[in-house]
């Protein structure tokens, strides 16, 4: 017996995946979503999609700071068209913070390795559309990890959080280089901002293991932490309304 699922691609890289999955279900509707406007048409413009397949970093120049999986999984949200999602990674450690807050988002339903190839996407599909979950949700061993004592979607959480996520979001866009550029870049008093080593994003990053307790905190080793792990940042800092600190605010 035939099966017609409604099923949403959102890639990129989608044309090389749509011709598989029209062979694995004849039937089904299949549509592909290659940027961010065009996910927002097949949302809102459209059906209601049994399953959604999204990447989860966007790999287009013109999109990679601007738009992610998570973004998506917002946009489902706000059309009010929940569907499940299956989240496709390239298996990069740049993913790993991504991961760790779709870890939490009940819309995702399962983490698709690229680089095991296809062959198993069609059964993931089958399974989310009936409503079951591989791995829970985004698996912890998704990609490698580290040794670290607090997400960053914890640690962005709260007054402190938020303005520390804000300095981080302006550094890591290169819109400071000192105290001054970042309090104006970030909408922080100048007092502040020249605590973003010893209250802010100091802590932090020495509380997730991420620098020598035998070394000073300064500011350059701030800056670059932000510089490492900028995709996560800035896709924080766009999608909690944070934008105004960043250059990227657009996606297409």
């Amino acid at each position: 017996m035939g099966w017609d699922p409604r099923v949403l691609v959102a890639s990129p890289l989608g044309r090389t995946v749509v011709p598989m999955l029209a062979g694995a279900f004849p039937e089904a509707t299949v549509r592909l979503a290659e940027d961010r406007d065009a996910v927002h048409r097949e949302v809102t413009q459209r059906f209601r999609f049994d399953v959604v397949v999204a990447d989860l970093v966007w790999n287009r120049p013109e999109l990679e700071f601007c738009f992610d999986g998570l973004d998506l999984v917002d946009i489902l949200g706000a059309a009010d068209r929940p569907a499940p999602v299956i989240i496709a990674t390239q298996g990069h450690s740049m993913e790993r913070d991504l991961l760790e807050e779709a870890r939490l988002r009940p819309e995702v339903y399962s983490v698709f390795h690229r680089a095991a190839g296809t062959d198993d996407l069609p059964a993931m599909i089958r399974d989310a559309a009936i409503g079951k979950r591989r791995n829970g949700s985004a698996a912890p061993s998704a990609v490698s990890s580290v040794s670290r004592n607090r997400p960053l979607y914890e640690a962005f959480r709260g007054r402190r959080g938020e303005t520390a996520a804000r300095m981080a979001g302006a550094i890591a866009v290169g819109r400071a280089t000192d105290g001054a550029s970042l309090a104006a870049a970030a909408g922080v008093a100048l007092n502040t901002a020249t605590k973003v080593t010893t209250h802010y994003l100091g802590p932090i990053i020495q509380e997730r293991g991420e620098h020598d307790p035998a070394l000073p905190m300064t500011l350059a080793a701030v800056y670059r932490w932000c510089g490492l792990h900028a995709r996560y940042i800035v896709s924080w800092c766009r999608r909690h309304g944070h934008a105004d600190v960043l250059r990227c605010t657009s996606g297409s």
